[in-house]
């Protein structure tokens, strides 16, 4: 199995950026690449890596990258730039800078996972690429006030002791407590991934923690109170003009409950639905993880 590993510049008026990417498998031989979108916004690609099993089992190339403000994509001042730089518009030109520098802008799939499944389905909505083959969305959802709707359900499910914490931590400003930490320990454990965490999963995180200024200028504290500028998205009133191929996937305990997934289902044409018996992240479960993979390559080879 071949890896490469790269940059490609990304300019943003007078500004140039750099991507960074990985390709596993070979661009040369002619099949359709699976490129994967990342979730947070602001956490590092390495936690969706195993997906680098699609390769194996499709033999087609998986290109994996870190947008741009983390991980290896992080830049110099990240943290002086306005809330107005980070748009999804931003997140749409950097995709399609990466699929004209690697000549695969006429034919690929997209899996974006959790914030990489809202980009990925505002991106197939809206900008309607004439070279997306397949549209795979695992654990997203289709406006942010969905996704508030479906975590809020999960934090009401809390003692009520719990819940006062978090919103006492949040309201202060001292979401780096302890107490804040152990909380949000129970509900990842939960609803996010099982613990002990993959090494995979700790990197990303990681990242993000060093490097927070992505995730807190377009979420916010938590994933329970959305106060940044992804705050109001929605591309629910356009999924309806979705035309390629869709494949979704939630968990049973997953953050992205049902109320996330069913406009998709009910909107976008050409759709299946499969549902995975543990959390948000069924390419890490050990449960989930080779029907996943599975139901993944079935649907690009015969969707």
């Amino acid at each position: 199995m071949t890896e490469v590993t790269d940059k490609v510049n990304f300019k943003i008026g007078d500004d140039t950026y750099q991507t960074w990417y990985k390709i596993v498998g070979d661009l040369a031989s002619g099949a359709h690449p699976l490129v994967v979108l990342h979730g947070g916004p602001g956490i590092s690609h390495e936690y969706m890596t195993p997906l680098a099993e699609i390769h194996n089992k499709c033999n087609i190339p998986v290109i994996f990258y870190d947008q741009i403000g983390i991980g290896k994509s992080i830049f110099e001042g990240v943290a002086e730039k306005p809330k107005e730089f980070w748009t999804v518009d931003l997140f749409m030109d950097e995709l399609d800078n990466l699929l004209v520098h690697l000549g695969v802008q006429n034919g690929f799939a997209l899996l974006g996972h959790s914030w990489g499944a809202m980009l990925g389905a505002h991106y197939a909505s809206h900008r309607h690429p004439v070279g997306l083959k397949h549209l795979i969305l695992t654990g997203g959802a289709p406006s942010m006030a969905l996704w508030g709707k479906s975590t809020g359900k999960l934090l009401n499910a809390l003692p009520a002791n719990m819940r006062e914490a978090i919103e006492k931590h949040e309201k202060e400003g001292t979401t780096d407590s302890p107490e804040y930490q152990q909380i949000m320990g129970i509900f990842y454990e939960k609803h996010v991934c099982k613990t002990p965490w993959p090494k995979v999963m700790e990197t990303s995180f990681a990242a993000m923690m060093q490097n927070p200024t992505v995730y807190h200028t377009m979420i916010g504290p938590s994933e329970f109170t959305i106060t940044g500028t992804l705050k109001s998205w929605s591309c629910l009133d356009q999924i309806h003009t979705i035309t390629t191929p869709t494949l979704l996937t939630n968990g049973v305990m997953d953050e992205a409950q049902d109320v996330c997934v069913s406009p998709f289902f009910h909107r976008i044409p050409h759709v299946k639905w499969a549902q995975f018996s543990q959390r948000h992240m069924p390419f890490l479960e050990e449960e989930d993880q080779t029907r996943y993979f599975q139901v993944v390559a079935d649907f690009l080879m015969y969707p």
